[in-house]
């Protein structure tokens, strides 16, 4: 067991619009990504489910056959493997978790998001 907050587990900035603050367990990974408006997410696509809560602001999610804006209090639900990508319309706070946790994002070998 592990209690920690968001504060512990510091900031990394991927961007000069993207930062984040992530942990993961054995399985799974939770992150909350800070996503200042115009901030975009390239296409990618992973092994992991996703869910993303939009806490607050918009992101717009592309997928190869349909678009939509997730806003405040809303949750998407992103199958393994489906390619997609974001746009902050607003500054945007986004709670993701994954599962299998994101190798990936651990590693550091996420070259998609640091740009």
């Amino acid at each position: 067991m592990e209690l920690t907050s968001w504060e512990k587990m510091g900031t990394e900035k991927l961007s000069d619009k993207i930062t984040r603050e992530m942990i993961s367990g054995q399985h799974s990974t939770l992150a909350r990504v800070l996503l200042a408006k115009g901030a975009i997410v390239p296409r990618h696509a992973h092994v992991s489910e996703q869910y993303s809560w939009i806490v607050s602001g918009a992101l717009k999610f592309i997928f190869d056959n349909r678009q939509f804006v997730a806003r405040a209090g809303d949750i998407v639900f992103i199958p393994s493997n489906e390619p997609h990508a974001a746009e902050a319309l607003e500054d945007t706070v986004d709670v993701d978790f994954f599962a299998p946790r994101r190798e990936d994002w651990i590693t550091k070998n996420d070259a998609y998001l640091r740009k």
